[in-house]
């Protein structure tokens, strides 16, 4: 299955955009192993940094990009599509491609890959005036 953000957009709550990305820890094959250092040069290019901003800006920093969650600290650029050594060799369209990228925070890009769903946030808590005074209820 590609995933794709065009798809993912049209999921509105965070639990279900998780659902669609959600890789419950089997990926299909090693990575990058000992090819590691060409991934890191990846990811340190200016054209991974120039898209990375534009995911950034595209999901207001926002986990999964949904608003409300907002990214407090590093910021993680997810592949939707995990990327291995032959994208990286034949750049293909899974490296730079925005409708393949989304920003994550470091816990939520976990539970993506590994599957544990406690790492994910909670949905923000929505506060009514003085439900923190009982007295003034």
């Amino acid at each position: 299955m590609i995933r794709t953000y065009k798809e993912l957009s049209r999921l509105k709550t965070f639990e279900e955009r998780f659902a669609y990305l959600q890789l419950k820890g089997i990926i299909g094959k090693d990575t990058f192993g000992f090819d590691r250092v060409f991934n890191q040069m990846f990811y340190h290019s200016q054209e991974w940094k120039r898209i990375r901003d534009k995911v950034i800006i595209r999901d207001n920093g926002c986990d999964l990009g949904i608003s409300g969650y907002d990214i407090y600290g590093k910021i993680i650029i997810h592949h939707m599509n995990p990327i291995f050594m032959d994208d990286i060799k034949n750049q293909t369209d899974f490296l730079l491609n925005p409708d393949y990228l989304i920003c994550t925070t470091l816990n939520t890009h976990n539970a993506i890959h590994y599957g544990d769903e406690n790492l994910l946030a909670k949905a923000p808590i929505e506060r009514n005036r003085n439900d923190t005074c009982p007295w003034k209820k």
